[in-house]
This record gives C-alpha cells, sequence and structure tokens, in this order.
C-alpha cells in the first residue's frame, strides 16, 4: 500500500478513522488525541536510550541504535496491526511527525493497510487546539450560588438542542472542595485540554455556546487562559434559588456519599471557613443530620462568590429565577435569554 502524508487542519476535518500514536506509553499517558491507539514504536526506556545516543554520538548512531530496537520488535509490531482489516485506511503519527512515525508508516504499508502520516505530529495536533481556544465564540456563562443546579440547567438546555460544553464532566471535578468525591481520576491538565478541543470543535460557532461559570483552576486542571479570558468577557445569567432548595439538591448529590470523604473535603476549608463553623459543620455530619452541614457550607461557599466577584468583575450578568434549584420555570425563556444575550434570536 502507499504511505501517504495528512496535514493536520485536513486530518481534523476527515472522517473518522483509526488513528496510531506511535510515541512511547509515557508521552501517551501524558496527553494524546481522544480515541487514538497506543501502539509504541519505543518503551519508555527504550526511547530515553536513542535520546542519550544522539546526545553522546550523534544522528546516525542514533538512528541505528532506534533500526536495531525496532528490528527486535518487528514481529510484534505486525501483531499489534493485526487488528485492522486488510486495506484498512488509518492515520499514524508521533511527537513531530519524524522518524518513529515514518517508519511506523512503512510498517503499517508493508502489512497491507492504507496509512497516512499526520503531518507536523501530536505537536501539531497541540498548536491547533490552543488555536482553537482563542477564537471569538459566542459564549453564554451560566452562573449561581452553589446548589443552585447549573448542571442540571445544562443537561436540560443540551435536551433542547442547545450547545454545551460541560467542563466539570471534562475535568471529573465538581469544581469546589467537594468536587473530586466519587469522580473519575482527573486527566491530565494535557489531556483536559485535548478532550476539551475536541468538544470545541464539533460545535457551531455562530450559535451559543453554554458553559457553567468556573474558577480557571476545576480540582487539579485549568482552563487555557485564551478561552478563561473570553469566559470573563461573556455575557452570563445569574440563575437564583431558595436556600431551601438548593439544599435539597446538595443533600441528593451529596447525601450518600461517604461520611469520611465529606469530612475531609470540608476539612479543605478548614482554614477559611473558620474553626467554629467547622466544628458544628463536623458535629452535623457525625450526627448525620446532612441538611445542616449541607446549610453551613452553602454559607462558605456564597461568602466565597461573593468575595471573588468583588475582585473579579465580570461582564453583564442578567439574574435569573428559578422555580426551585435545578428546575426552571420554563426553559425556553432561559434558552431565549441566552440567545439574546449572545446576539441570537430563537
Amino acid at each position: 500500500m502507499k504511505s501517504e502524508t495528512i496535514d493536520i487542519s485536513s486530518y481534523l476535518k476527515s472522517c473518522p478513522r483509526p488513528t496510531i500514536d506511535v510515541r512511547s506509553p509515557g508521552e501517551f499517558m501524558a496527553g494524546h488525541i481522544p480515541e487514538a491507539i497506543n501502539i509504541p514504536l519505543f518503551n519508555d526506556e527504550e526511547r530515553a536510550s536513542v535520546g542519550i545516543c544522539y546526545k553522546n554520538q550523534g544522528r546516525c548512531p542514533a538512528i541505528a541504535e532506534g533500526l536495531r530496537i525496532v528490528g527486535q520488535k518487528a514481529q510484534d509490531l505486525l501483531s499489534a496491526l493485526g487488528r485492522f482489516s486488510d486495506g484498512e485506511r488509518i492515520y499514524v503519527h508521533c511527537w513531530r511527525g519524524g522518524m518513529r512515525s515514518e517508519a511506523f508508516n512503512w510498517l503499517a504499508c508493508q502489512s497491507g493497510l492504507s496509512a497516512e502520516r499526520i503531518s507536523g505530529g501530536y505537536k501539531a495536533y497541540r498548536r491547533a487546539a490552543h488555536e482553537c481556544f482563542a477564537q471569538p465564540m459566542k459564549i453564554v456563562i451560566l452562573s449561581g450560588y452553589t446548589g443552585v443546579g447549573k448542571t442540571v440547567l445544562l443537561q436540560e438546555l443540551r435536551s433542547q438542542g442547545e450547545q454545551v460544553i460541560d467542563l466539570e464532566f471534562l475535568a471529573s471535578h465538581r469544581g469546589s472542595a467537594f468536587g473530586g468525591i466519587g469522580q473519575p481520576e482527573q486527566p491530565t491538565v494535557e489531556q483536559f485540554e485535548n478532550d476539551l478541543f475536541e468538544a470545541l470543535r464539533r460545535v457551531d460557532p455562530e450559535r451559543p455556546i453554554w458553559i457553567e461559570d468556573e474558577s480557571q483552576s476545576i480540582g487539579r486542571v485549568n482552563i487555557p487562559l485564551a478561552l478563561w479570558k473570553q469566559m470573563r468577557a461573556a455575557p452570563g445569567i445569574f440563575a437564583g434559588a431558595d436556600r431551601n432548595s438548593r439544599i435539597e439538591l446538595l443533600v441528593r448529590e451529596y447525601g450518600g456519599l461517604p461520611t469520611r470523604a465529606l469530612g475531609d473535603a470540608i476539612g479543605r476549608v478548614k482554614k477559611r471557613l473558620g474553626g467554629l463553623r467547622f466544628q458544628q459543620a463536623m458535629d452535623a455530619l457525625e450526627d448525620d443530620r446532612i441538611n445542616e452541614f449541607a446549610d453551613i457550607a452553602l454559607k462558605y461557599y456564597d461568602d466565597a462568590y461573593n468575595t471573588a466577584s468583588k475582585k473579579r468583575p465580570r461582564a453583564r450578568m442578567v439574574p435569573f429565577a428559578l422555580k426551585q434549584a435545578g428546575v426552571a420555570s420554563s426553559i425556553d425563556e432561559l434558552r431565549a435569554l441566552g440567545h439574546e444575550l449572545a446576539g441570537n434570536r430563537i
């Protein structure tokens, strides 16, 4: 089969087909194109040894060392390619679209596949991601105090055909001291950016994009600065609900979680909460008075939100009263307001 190359722009517009990442497992774990398959040409130790050879002896000895390693594992690489059908079209990339992907591409073609090497490799993909974050978007921020049910509202908006970027889902974290409880392990910062890029490049830039109001840091990951600046400058809707329904929503979402995990979470904000309120919260938790525990947590997060808002002014924020936490009296009214703020009409 013939070996060809494809630039990153064409790759991103192409029909889905298997993408083979031939970088080392360590490189792949740090961040990769979502749904890519890792078939490493070198493992982490082999990659390091080739790098040391290049540094100490030069290019040609390093190439020879790489060929020696690949030669020893050629059968294993061919076996890994056996998962694909004869003649199947695949993409191949390494870090910069260099020798590793060239070598693997040749082997894939010899095995009967139609392989295209991504010129510029993963580095070009990362560059495209950061360019995407800087592109102007019609963002509408959904804001509100903790427990108002912003995530529930976003899910309802999505079911009504709205474009929603769920940052907390992508980050595997709900954004507060309690946000990591019961969630999968967070991705690396790099992988979070890649997953976010995949979500953003599938939206229509001419339509509103709904995003929940977040701090730049969500657990251990960060919203890319260029996107974060757009979020801060975007108009928003401040959803409001009565305190009792907010407490009820928090109890539904967190009340069934392990007591120790809830205690550890409130302990992470002990200094800012204050000794007395912290002890009251722990006593309530110990006595299974979850509603009281949630009420104390809400007081802290409401104060924190108000303090942050004063220190970090943002663009226009329009109030929107909810029927109760997580429930809009009319989702159509919420949609229409978002479209109006974004300059669209529905």
